[in-house]
């Protein structure tokens, strides 16, 4: 479990199992998933850690004791640990630590208590030592920068101890691989050249974001003034006043659904551009995975004309435009790790942040399915019964009014539907895997996009007279979680003092 969950949750599983079966349960449930190749994938795409450095492989794990050995060998290499002492080791102990080691992927040493325990170890263990291991350091401190400290002895195997993880989580691995990870500077924009050929990849990510910004907002001034272009109009056989004459609120629903279109493309448009210049400039591996699984799931909306039967071209000239640079962001060589950290932060001030993320991920869960149900219901039946109460009319109706006019609303329902999905995996992804110490374009990228997304479509509901509670239940609920994780994470994404880098090259 990665610690956005293990802290904020923890003490409700303590509550219920006590504190040593609730430690022991969650280890178990770890271990249990990495015991495949499957759950091992699904534990490193949860963390999603950069490569532990070459200087750090086989020096860096955990010392746990001969009980939970068979878990710990299991569940802590996903999270980077390369070592696991075991100890202290008796000789009744051998067919523990014999379970422990079957499949292991990591360097198991044995602390043994004397030599017969020695003995019956040897067979199992990569090493069997008696008594303390030369070079071992067990570590209690959960800062960052007391395991770097010990590192920098070459001849040291930094191992966390149970205390240790216990209070500070199982990201403790992560946040000292990202520590001690070489790094450089980011790029500057004024170090792109001309040549579009040799442009890097988070310059064409962020190019994406701009364009997505430029297109909501181009979006939104047609809504708010003409609302049908030339082709709308051709498609429809009706100009905007004979809308009106069909029924007389069918134009504002309409404007609702564009505006919060409109909202979502910008909202989009902020994530990717923070994605590409303060994740993928910056090096980290996550961020480009976060731009290319948001934007593989929201380009292809464009089919959703196959269905409806309604090609829109601003929607395609955009798309056609966009994809490209999409491509070469996600596919384009990765920059340099160029990140600065903080290695040591106050541990209140942590833990409350991780349950602001706890908050950013539910939000952006919750919008996934608002996305996918939209998307639904834009691909079949097209209105919900508020739409029908507030329009006054059954969709029947409409259909035999104009064959064309609910296939229109339909392009622009499922066209937010998909656009949601977009914007909600780049949130999903982004509070995931982006919470770390001083990192304000995570908080202002995520504050931003909320704006830009929640803001639209709240006004245009109360403007438009649209206020049936169910139907903006979600909006508001995403609204108050937001502003909840935001204020919690802020002293930690917005840290007020300079951030120092871990290490450079």
């Amino acid at each position: 479990m990665p610690d956005w969950t293990y802290h904020p949750l923890s003490p409700a599983l303590v509550a219920v199992l006590g504190r040593g079966r609730a430690h022991r349960a969650a280890l178990h449930a770890l271990a249990t998933l990495s015991s495949t190749r499957a759950g091992r994938g699904v534990v490193r795409f949860l963390s999603h850690h950069p490569p532990v450095p070459d200087d750090l492989r086989g020096r860096f794990g955990a010392v746990v004791p001969v009980e939970h050995a068979a878990d710990a060998v299991r569940a802590l290499p996903a999270l980077g640990a390369g070592v696991v002492e075991v100890g202290p080791v008796a000789a009744a102990d051998a067919d523990a630590v014999r379970r422990a080691a079957e499949g292991r992927t990591c360097t198991l040493v044995v602390r043994a208590a004397d030599a017969a325990a020695a003995r019956a170890c040897a067979p199992f263990a990569d090493r069997v030592v008696v008594g303390p291991v030369p070079g071992h350091v067990h570590l209690d401190d959960p800062a960052p920068g007391a395991a770097l400290d010990a590192l920098a002895d070459p001849g040291s195997t930094v191992l966390a101890t149970p205390a240790l993880l216990v209070r500070s989580g199982p990201g403790w691995f992560q946040r000292v691989v990202e520590a001690s990870t070489p790094t450089g500077s980011p790029a500057p924009l004024r170090s792109v050249g001309r040549d579009p050929r040799r442009w890097p990849a988070w310059l064409w990510g962020l190019l994406v974001g701009l364009g997505m910004v430029g297109a909501g907002l181009g979006a939104a001034l047609i809504t708010l003034g003409p609302l049908l272009l030339w082709y709308d109009r051709a498609y429809l056989g009706m100009d905007r006043t004979q809308l009106g004459d069909l029924n007389d609120r069918l134009v504002p629903f309409l404007q609702h659904d564009r505006i919060t279109m409109a909202g979502t493309m910008v909202a989009i448009g902020v994530l990717y551009a923070g994605l590409a210049w303060g994740g993928m400039r910056a090096g980290w591996p996550w961020a480009r995975t976060a731009l290319a699984v948001s934007g593989m799931l929201s380009f292809p909306t464009l089919l959703y004309f196959l269905v409806i039967g309604f090609v829109e071209p601003l929607h395609t000239a955009v798309t056609v435009v966009l994809f490209p640079m999409f491509l070469l962001a996600v596919l384009g060589r990765p920059a340099a790790p160029a990140w600065s950290l903080r290695p040591d932060v106050d541990e209140g001030v942590r833990r409350r942040s991780l349950v602001g993320q706890l908050l950013m991920v539910a939000t952006g869960l919750g919008m996934l399915a608002g996305g996918v149900v939209i998307s639904l219901v834009g691909l079949s039946d097209v209105f919900v019964p508020s739409d029908l109460v507030f329009l006054g009319v059954h969709a029947d109706e409409l259909r035999e009014a104009s064959e064309r006019v609910v296939p229109f609303v339909a392009h622009d329902r499922a066209g937010f539907g998909g656009a949601l999905v977009g914007a909600a995996l780049a949130v999903l992804l982004l509070s995931a895997w982006g919470w770390r110490a001083g990192e304000r374009w995570v908080w202002w990228t995520l504050a931003l996009s909320a704006a830009a997304g929640f803001l639209p479509a709240v006004v245009v509901h109360l403007l438009i007279g649209y206020t049936d509670v169910l139907h903006l239940a979600p909006v508001l609920v995403g609204v108050v979680l937001t502003a909840v994780a935001l204020v919690l994470a802020r002293p930690y994404l917005c840290a007020a003092t300079a951030r120092v880098a871990a290490r450079t090259r």
